[in-house]
This record gives structure tokens, sequence and C-alpha cells, in this order.
């Protein structure tokens, strides 16, 4: 029994890991999408979230019979209820990526960025990727100083994302009521991925160490 539930509970690190490397491509391919007002490959990003929407499925399913058929404590009891965060956190990644691509296909053949804004929301859209990559990277590898290192990410879009609001309001801005509810709506999903990814990264700090807070994710 016990080399089945160890196989089983490393499937499951398995399917969040697949499920990390979706969204990575998700919010990748969404980006592009919305920065070079690519139809196809925003049509791609909606298609592809019903792939992240059944593993996520799958994960919950697994975690929900591993608890009644096998009764786990400690630190495995720790690492289901974990994967289950996990999953939805991820699986909300997604949907976020989804809307930026649907942003993007809204507005074809133009662009839902207005050039004003186009600095701000491609530094928003790196400092994403760079934040899916290293949840990919923490969940293969459980090293506590990528979770820092999401926080950091999370810092710069905290600050992008102020700083979108902030022209929003300023004297000279002069947009029109529709790029203003685009322009605050991208900020917006962009802000949240990161929050998303900092919940993995804390999941993760507890597990490996036990603190709750994550005050402990720089080693």
């Amino acid at each position: 029994m016990r080399t089945i539930f160890t196989a089983e509970m490393s499937e499951l690190r398995d399917d969040l890991v697949a499920m990390s490397e979706l969204v990575l491509v998700a919010i990748t391919n969404g980006s592009d999408a919305l920065l070079n007002a690519d139809i196809e490959l925003a049509q791609s990003v909606i298609a592809a979230d019903a792939k992240l929407d059944d593993l996520e499925e799958t994960v919950d399913e697994r975690c929900v019979l591993l608890i009644a058929q096998q009764q786990p404590v400690g630190l495995d009891l720790r690492t289901i209820i974990a994967s289950l965060r996990i999953s939805a956190a991820l699986e909300r990644m997604g949907d976020l990526s989804q809307h930026i691509a649907e942003a993007a296909r809204r507005t074809y053949p133009e662009s839902a960025i207005p050039a004003t804004h186009r600095e701000t929301v491609e530094g928003m859209a790196a400092a994403a990727k760079l934040a899916a990559a290293e949840v990919v990277e923490l969940l293969k590898t459980r090293d506590l100083n990528v979770a820092a290192r999401i926080v950091s990410d999370d810092d710069t879009l905290d600050d992008l994302h102020a700083e979108a609001y902030a022209s929003l309001l300023a004297p000279d801005y002069a947009g029109d009521a529709q790029t203003t509810l685009d322009v605050a709506l991208l900020s917006r999903y962009y802000e949240r991925f990161g929050d998303h990814a900092v919940g993995v990264s804390r999941r993760i700090v507890y597990l490996v160490t036990g603190d709750h807070g994550g005050e402990r994710a720089k080693i």
C-alpha cells in the first residue's frame, strides 16, 4: 500500500508541474498575442485553457482519493492540502492569461494597448512570464531561493500596476472610456497573476520549512 501511495504522490507532483508548464505557455502566448495583435495566438490560448481546467480536476480528484483511501498524516497530509490550493492558483493564473488573450482578440486588428502605456504593459508581461517560469522551476525543485525570486517579481508587477493606474488619473491623460477600461483591466490581470504566483511560492515554503508566513523563503 505504501508503494502505491508513494507512486500516487509522485503523480500528484508531476500533475502540478504539468499545470505550471501550461500556465507558462498561456501567459507567454497571451502576452505575445496582446503585444503583437496576433489573433491566431490569442485563439490558441483561449482554446488551451480547457486542458488546464481538466488537469485541475484530475489533481483535485487525486487529492480527495488519497485522503479518503490512505488517511495521510503529517507532511503527507500537508502536501496534499497544499496541492489542492496550488492547483487552484495555477488554474486561476491560466484564466488570467485567457483574459489577456481575450482582450487581444476583442480589439483585433487594433491593439488593446495605447501607445502611452505600451512600455508599462511590456514590463508587466515580462515580469509575469518570469514569475511563471520560476513557478515551474519551484515546483520541480522546491528551491527556496526561487520562491524568494517570485516574491521579487510580484513587487515589480505591483509597482507597474500602481504606475498604470496613476497614469490613468494624471491631468494630461486623454484616453477614451474603452482605452481606460482596457488598461485598467489588463493591469489588474497581470497584478493578480503575480499574486497567485506568490501564493504558490508560499505553499512550497510552508511545505519545506513549516513557516506559514513565508518569511523564510530566502536561504
